[in-house]
């Protein structure tokens, strides 16, 4: 006779989870008070037809308070997500399934930035949790259009895209972000 494993019924199972690395609201917030989480920061790019970036991609979102900011796309890797999917997942999710992203096989980000929660320890600030963003400049060729709580998506030059109007309109440290992306791509000095 063969041994067989006794399975409580279905209803007995409790809540179904949410999709494969998703935590609840409390678990993400107990996780955020007590490890630094792994992130990502996209600045989408037009190139020419030899590579130079001629423009950058910037969101437009309203904050909580109703104050007005330009973004980069940004999210969370999930748990056993890799971070080429975390790209074009977030990518996708800010700037529409039509974007065609050309993320390569092996990303290699421009810099990593530290968020912390208290601001000053460096440029990039995060209120909510200490974070470690791994930071990229993603070609698009697609149609970008603003996604989920994105207002616009504004395309500007590289120039227009560091200046200091448009730096102003930037929060968190994401302007620093776009400069140091600009002086990898050699359209900064």
């Amino acid at each position: 006779m063969t041994d067989t494993a006794e399975f409580p019924p279905d209803d007995d199972r409790g809540p179904e989870p949410g999709p494969a690395g998703w935590l609840s609201a409390e678990d993400i917030a107990a996780v955020r008070a007590q490890l630094p989480l792994v992130y990502v920061d996209a600045i989408p790019v037009h190139v020419d037809e030899s590579g130079d970036v001629v423009e950058v991609g910037l969101l437009l979102r309203a904050t909580p308070l109703g104050t007005m900011t330009r973004a980069l796309v940004t999210g969370r890797v999930l748990y056993h997500e890799r971070v080429r999917d975390a790209l074009l997942r977030h990518i996708e999710k800010d700037l529409g399934p039509v974007a065609l992203p050309q993320v390569p096989a092996s990303p290699q980000p421009f810099t990593v930035a530290e968020y912390f929660p208290t601001p000053g320890i460096t440029p990039f600030h995060d209120p909510r949790q200490h974070a470690i963003s791994l930071a990229y400049v993603v070609p698009v060729n697609g149609d970008c259009r603003p996604q989920q709580n994105a207002l616009d998506l504004a395309w500007l030059t590289p120039e227009e895209a560091c200046s200091d109007t448009v730096q102003a309109e930037m929060v968190n440290g994401q302007g620093t972000l776009v400069r140091q992306a600009m002086a990898h791509v050699g359209r900064l000095d």
